[in-house]
């Protein structure tokens, strides 16, 4: 069975993750000990006691995210045959497969945070979880819209489509679904749209200085739900995944069913990926999935045995 390692994005964090890792874990210890030294500032200290607040903030949910993932793959001590990260989790994908250094990588998440941050200012944009639409019918909605940008940001599982766009297209879509189809999400940039593509070509040039490694395994890349296997095919898959939209459904489809992956091992802050694994499995009709999450010091014991 080939084993695949999957990877959270921002909005899994909460003021104490992280910790039990530190206080289990050398090597973990170690690894938020660098990202402090790396940042200039106790990141670790924001990820084990918060505040909430000020771990919201984007340029400090970025780097703290990918650190607790780094923590925690490096505690395990185990290589997957695939990885693949939902959007800001593709950059800890990555630095596991040893594309980045893990202080080229906190550097260069911190930065796209703060270009996201300030490509948009806050309240001209937001983004809509659809509840139990197809995409099809996601389209549908999408082509509807005639208040302001409305894109099509994450096809993250069956059922569960994000849109992005301008506020008052977020606000038309809700208007137009009522509440409980259409939910507004409390966030300050509008993730994965081309309203970010003028911060993207910034970010691009950012990219470019930055050393690469072909990857050590192969990456499903979030913009083509395709392996990157190498450096400059990352590099471009990085560049359009700025503002482009995450294909992760997609991604999880072909890992099981092109890339033959059975075991899927989920790092960050919290499980969230797996479910919707398990979810996608289910649908495509294959049924000897098997999901493990890699969150909790407890839970990397029981998969170290």
């Amino acid at each position: 069975m080939k084993t695949a390692f999957v990877f959270t994005g921002q909005g899994s964090q909460f003021a104490g993750m992280g910790r039990d890792l530190a206080e289990r874990y050398t090597v973990a210890k170690e690894t938020f000990a660098e990202a402090d030294e790396v940042l200039g500032e106790p990141i670790s200290r924001v990820c084990f006691e918060g505040p909430e607040d000020r771990l919201a903030l984007t340029e400090n949910t970025q780097p703290a995210t990918l650190a607790v993932s780094m923590a925690a793959y490096r505690a395990l001590g185990r290589t997957p045959d695939m990885a693949a990260g939902h959007s800001l989790g593709e950059y800890s994908a990555l630095t596991a497969a040893g594309v980045f250094t893990l202080a080229d990588a906190l550097r260069l998440v911190r930065e796209r945070a703060r270009r996201m941050q300030s490509a948009v200012p806050v309240g001209k944009g937001g983004m809509v979880v659809l509840r139990k639409m197809t995409l099809e019918e996601a389209r549908r909605v999408v082509g509807q819209v005639t208040s302001g940008l409305c894109e099509i940001a994450n096809l993250n599982a069956p059922g569960q489509i994000v849109l992005s766009g301008e506020m008052s297209a977020m606000d038309e879509v809700v208007a137009m679904l009522g509440d409980r189809k259409a939910i507004k999400l409390a966030v300050s940039v509008p993730f994965h749209c081309s309203l970010l593509k003028e911060a993207a070509a910034g970010f691009a040039q950012v990219l470019r200085s930055v050393a690469m490694r072909d990857p050590g395994f192969p990456v499903w890349c979030n913009v083509d739900a395709r392996p990157v296997r190498t450096a400059a095919e990352v590099r471009d898959a990085l560049e359009r995944q700025f503002a482009g939209a995450v294909l992760w459904q997609t991604s999880i489809e072909r890992m099981i069913q092109e890339g033959g992956a059975r075991i899927f091992v989920e790092f960050g802050p919290r499980a969230v990926l797996i479910k919707m694994v398990a979810q996608i499995a289910n649908e495509l009709g294959v049924k000897d999935v098997n999901t493990h999450p890699a969150t909790q010091a407890a839970e990397l014991a029981a998969l170290r045995q």
